[in-house]
């Protein structure tokens, strides 16, 4: 995904979140719904993530500079950490106290018909915000599932509203489910038991988004797609005749370092090795167009010598 892919997707839930988010606190006004305020205060937490991501987004793009000289497209990564701690702390924790609050002193729902039909407008709104994400998604993922895309992709924004949008839709289900039961049994408890649960789903998902942003942050190498194409682009059999290691590193989503030790012929000059060099650079950045930062060290393989210590005879 480029710098600005899955910007639709993060602009659509935004718009979606904060027209979602003034729905839910005018229904908890109206009717001391404690499932519409977790559900109002979780879209407010959803929308501040989505404006987080645009940021880090542009954020990411600024030049390098001498003491950045790899540029700044960790900034993704550190923005997407982000979100995973307001939804846990902000989302989550704010559900979960208020669902134990309403579970220890439940009271009524009054106009049942403002938490409900906002309820009904929320889910419809978010389906089409999912909707747009997973056509985003779809368009970058290629053969992966769903579960390998969240778990393997090097851009963090598209998993993250992902994510988001799911748990949004599975929390607002339960919010209209414990609406309804409170609604039908008269006992404002389920109201309290639909927000708590409202409250796991959230950490949940966030502890999920920390888990992978963590990984991105701590530097994750190329996908094996890429590698195999760095690879195949590095040996030319004539002037390069194979790698004797390579490490690669993510330095943004879009961004790839590749060091690597390469074997030269013995008796290539000085100026055949830098021109041998030079061609192996544009090679790799012709098959794999994010690979941006190169360091190749030329070097004369040598098949290792065997292992002298002599093998104890069997007995």
């Amino acid at each position: 995904m480029s710098a600005s892919g899955g910007s639709k997707a993060i602009v659509a839930a935004l718009v979606a979140n904060l027209s979602i988010a003034v729905a839910k606190f005018v229904a908890f006004l109206f009717s001391g719904s404690s499932s519409m305020l977790a559900e109002s205060v979780h879209s407010l937490a959803d929308s501040g993530n989505q404006g987080l991501l645009l940021l880090g987004g542009r954020r990411a793009r600024r030049e390098a500079t001498p003491q950045h000289p790899f540029g700044y497209g960790r900034e993704r990564y550190i923005y997407a950490f982000l979100v995973s701690i307001v939804l846990f702390s902000v989302g989550g924790m704010f559900a979960i106290y208020e669902g134990y609050e309403k579970i220890k002193h439940p009271h009524a729902i009054e106009n049942w018909y403002w938490p409900v039909g906002v309820l009904v407008f929320a889910i419809i709104a978010e389906t089409f915000s999912f909707r747009t994400a997973i056509k985003e998604s779809n368009a970058v993922r290629g053969p992966l599932s769903w579960k390998e895309f969240v778990r393997r992709s090097k851009a963090p924004e598209l998993p993250v509203v992902l994510l988001e949008d799911l748990g949004a839709l599975v929390g607002l289900i339960l919010a209209l489910v414990g609406v309804s039961l409170a609604l039908a049994t008269g006992d404002g408890l389920w109201d309290g038991i639909g927000t708590l649960c409202i409250g796991v789903l959230l950490i949940l998902i966030a502890l999920v988004l920390a888990v992978e942003t963590k990984s991105l942050l701590l530097g994750e190498s190329a996908t094996t797609d890429d590698v195999r194409k760095i690879e195949e682009a590095l040996v030319d059999g004539d002037r390069v005749t194979r790698i004797i290691h390579m490490r690669t590193l993510h330095l943004g989503p879009d961004e790839l370092l590749v060091a690597a030790k390469i074997a030269v012929p013995n008796d290539d000059t000085a100026p055949e090795i830098a021109a041998s060099i030079n061609a192996a650079e544009e090679r790799v950045r012709a098959g794999c167009p994010i690979a941006r930062v190169i360091y190749l060290e030329p070097d004369v393989y040598r098949t290792p010598a065997p292992d002298p210590t002599p093998t104890p005879p069997s007995r």
